[in-house]
């Protein structure tokens, strides 16, 4: 019998996920929400594929808030991408931060679907896939966060 992973597992080391089922994806999507990169830092490869993300998440993984806040630079990849489109995303701007709010799947045929990434401000990226499969790997050492806050979501 296995059991499943939890967050005390990570222990301080950098995380490398998958998700396969929607279930899967909902841990990626609140590792990943509050996360904030640069426009220009997500890359489509229509040849592979792939849409990627080099993102700075922040890590909360210990179950608990940090102090200071940390943060670390991770990849968010979505594999097996027929298409991509976006609604209020400028392309290409490096001065444009978009922050990452939640990714879903709405689910399709035959295990087909669309992963969608919400961001704030209304902007949204859909990737059409064949199948889910997403990953997201931590690249570098993580570092304090400069605002040194957690975000904050009023209701």
């Amino acid at each position: 019998m296995t059991e499943d992973a939890r967050f005390e597992d990570a222990g301080g080391r950098p995380l490398y996920l998958g998700a396969m089922d929607p279930d899967d994806l909902a841990v990626l999507s609140a590792l990943v929400q509050d996360a904030v990169l640069p426009a220009t830092e997500i890359a489509w490869r229509p040849r592979e594929r792939r849409l990627a993300f080099l993102l700075n998440r922040i890590r909360r993984e210990e179950g608990r808030p940090r102090d200071p806040v940390e943060r670390v630079q991770s990849v968010l990849v979505i594999e097996n991408a027929r298409g991509v489109s976006s609604q209020g995303v400028p392309r290409g701007d490096a001065d444009t931060v978009l922050q990452i709010l939640n990714v879903g799947f709405v689910p399709g045929e035959y295990g087909a679907g669309h992963v969608e990434v919400t961001l704030a401000g209304d902007g949204a990226i859909r990737a059409e896939v064949e199948a889910l499969e997403v990953t997201l790997k931590d690249v570098t050492r993580p570092y304090a966060a400069p605002s040194g806050r957690m975000p904050h979501h009023p209701e």
